[in-house]
C-alpha cells in the first residue's frame, strides 16, 4: 500500500521540482520514483552509509532524508543533486511523506478497529480507550449496511463501494468474508429510513448498471456511540437472512421494517411446530393446493377485502367467496374475520420458516 501512495504523491510533486525524486525502503530498493525505470532498483550504499539514521546524508549524487517510525525509519525520500537545493527538496518532501504515512496508518488502524468492534472481537472497556486514541467522535450517529454479492465476480466490489464513499474520516468499507461487504456509514441524528434505502438502493443499481454485478443490502438500525454497532451489524445480519426465507426477491431490506417475519426467525423450531398442530387441528396446512395459497395470498394483498380480490384474481365475487368457505371447512379458519386472518398470516409465515434452513447469527 505504501508503495501506491507514495508513488501517486511522487506523481504530483513531479511537476514542481526539477530534479528526479523518489523513495527507498529499508532495504535500499527504489519503490516509488519519478523516472518509473528507476522503480526496483537496488542501491545497496544507501543503507551502509547511514541513511536510516534520520539525519541528510548525500549518497553518489542524491540526497536521502529518512522518514516514518522515529527511531527505526522504514523510507528514504531521495532528491537528484548534493547541494542545498536538494537539501530544501529533500527536506520538504520527508515531511509530507511522513504525515501522509502517519494519516494512511490511522485510516487502516481506524477500519481495523472498527471491524474489530461489529464482529465482536474487543472487549467493552478497550472499545473506550482505543476510540479516544483514534479520535473518535463518540457522539456521533452511524449504521452498518451490509452489501452482500449474489453470485461470483470478477470486479472487486470492495473497491467499487470504497470508491462510493470518499470520506474515509468518517465512512469505513470493511471486508467480512467473499461475499460480505460491511459498510458503516456516518448520519444525521434522526435520519429517515427511506433515505437509508435510497442510498442502499443506489448501491445496488451502480453495482448492477456500471458493473454487471447483482447484491442485496441489510440495513441496521442507527446507533450512537461505537459499542453500539456490532448491534447494528447483527441486524443488518439478520435483515438479510430473513429475507432469504420469507421475501428473497427483496435487495433492500431494512431490520426496522422486517415486521413479524424478524419475530418468527427468532422463536425456537419446536415451538413454530406445536403452534401450527394447534392452529390446524382439522387438517395440516399441506391439505392446501396452490390455486388455494395463492388465493389466500391475493385476499391477504387486498386488505380481506372480496370485492377487490376477486376483480384482481378476474373471478365471480361468489367464486372467491366458495373459495374462502372451503378453507374455511377444511383449517377451521375464516379468513373474512379479522383475528383468523391474522393467525393464518402467522401460520403461512411460520410454515415456510420450517420449510427453510435459516442460518441463525
Amino acid at each position: 500500500m505504501p508503495n501506491r501512495l507514495f508513488q501517486t504523491i511522487i506523481n504530483q510533486m513531479r511537476d514542481a521540482t526539477d530534479r528526479t525524486i523518489g523513495v527507498v525502503d529499508d532495504t535500499g530498493s527504489v519503490i516509488s520514483c519519478s523516472e518509473l525505470g528507476l522503480i526496483g532498483e537496488s542501491r545497496k550504499g544507501v543503507v551502509a552509509a547511514g541513511v536510516f539514521s534520520g539525519a541528510h546524508v548525500c549518497v553518489d549524487t542524491c540526497t536521502y532524508k529518512a522518514f516514518g517510525d522515529e527511531v527505526h525509519p522504514e523510507y528514504a525520500c531521495f532528491v537528484d543533486g548534493t547541494d542545498e537545493t536538494a537539501r530544501r527538496y529533500v527536506s520538504i518532501i520527508a515531511v509530507a511523506l511522513d504525515q501522509i504515512k502517519k494519516n494512511n496508518d490511522e485510516k487502516f488502524d481506524r477500519s481495523n478497529f472498527i471491524k474489530n468492534v461489529i464482529l465482536d472481537n474487543i472487549l467493552p472497556g478497550d472499545i473506550y480507550i482505543k476510540s479516544r486514541e483514534l479520535r473518535f467522535n463518540n457522539d456521533a450517529t452511524r449504521v452498518v449496511f451490509i452489501i452482500r454479492v449474489a453470485e461470483h465476480t470478477d470486479v472487486s466490489v470492495f473497491d467499487v463501494v470504497q470508491n462510493f464513499f470518499p470520506d474515509k474520516t468518517k465512512d469505513f468499507v470493511i471486508s467480512i468474508s467473499e461475499t460480505d461487504i460491511a459498510l458503516v456509514k456516518e448520519v444525521r441524528p434522526n435520519v429517515d429510513s427511506k433515505d437509508l434505502e435510497k442510498l442502499a438502493q443506489s448501491i445496488c443499481d451502480t453495482l448492477s448498471t456500471e458493473f454487471y454485478c447483482q447484491a442485496v443490502v441489510g440495513i441496521g438500525t442507527c446507533v450512537t456511540g461505537i459499542k453500539d454497532l456490532a448491534k447494528s451489524f447483527k441486524e443488518a445480519q439478520v435483515a438479510l437472512e430473513v429475507s432469504k426465507v420469507f421475501d428473497n426477491e427483496k435487495t433492500i431490506i431494512n431490520y426496522d421494517n422486517l415486521g413479524i417475519a424478524r419475530l418468527i426467525y427468532q422463536l425456537p423450531t419446536t415451538l413454530c411446530e406445536m403452534f401450527l398442530k394447534e392452529v390446524f387441528k382439522k387438517g395440516s396446512i399441506e391439505s392446501l393446493d396452490q390455486e388455494t395459497l395463492f388465493t389466500i395470498q391475493k385476499f391477504f394483498d387486498n386488505n380481506l377485502n372480496v370485492s377487490e380480490t376477486s376483480r384482481k384474481l378476474f373471478v365471480h365475487r361468489n367464486t372467491l367467496v366458495y373459495r374462502l368457505e372451503k378453507i374455511k371447512k377444511l383449517t377451521g379458519l375464516d379468513l373474512r374475520e379479522f383475528d383468523d386472518a391474522i393467525v393464518f398470516k402467522v401460520a403461512l409465515m411460520v410454515n415456510k420458516y420450517l420449510d427453510s434452513t435459516p442460518i441463525k447469527y
